[in-house]
């Protein structure tokens, strides 16, 4: 009994790290689609397409440093191609999550998380001017 606890124990333990492992890489992948959906939700509420834009970014930064999700060089596309009343703002968020702490797992290195969002812009919105 003794020697199979022995030769079980670790795989046992690597089992457990690897879903933990996975457990954090799922939480920051919803905060990468969390981060999205806010900078959707700001930019679908400014008056211009280049407010949104600039509020999108803003505010999708905002919730990945709120968050304290740590990603490598962050990125936040913004599209306002659509923006107009009825329209829509998609937006987009790319982070490399650093996996270094994870080594004991296998899964060492880097993984680019990315998520995206849409907003609708309000059908009877003026867009002419700020709101």
């Amino acid at each position: 009994m003794v020697i199979e606890l022995a030769i079980l124990t670790p795989f046992v333990i690597v089992m457990l790290l690897v879903v933990v492992a996975f457990g954090r890489l799922t939480h920051a992948r919803s905060l990468v689609d969390a981060a999205a959906a806010a900078g959707a939700r700001a930019a679908s509420l400014t008056g211009t397409p280049g407010q949104a834009d600039a509020e999108g970014r803003a505010a999708a930064l905002a919730a990945l440093a709120g968050a304290g999700l740590t990603c490598t060089g962050p990125s936040v596309d913004v599209d306002t191609s659509a923006v107009r009343p009825g329209g829509h703002v998609a937006v987009s968020v790319r982070c490399t999550a650093d996996l270094s702490a994870l080594t004991l797992t296998g899964l060492g290195g880097a993984m680019v998380l990315t998520g995206q969002a849409v907003s609708p812009v309000e059908a009877h919105r003026d867009l002419g001017s700020a709101p």
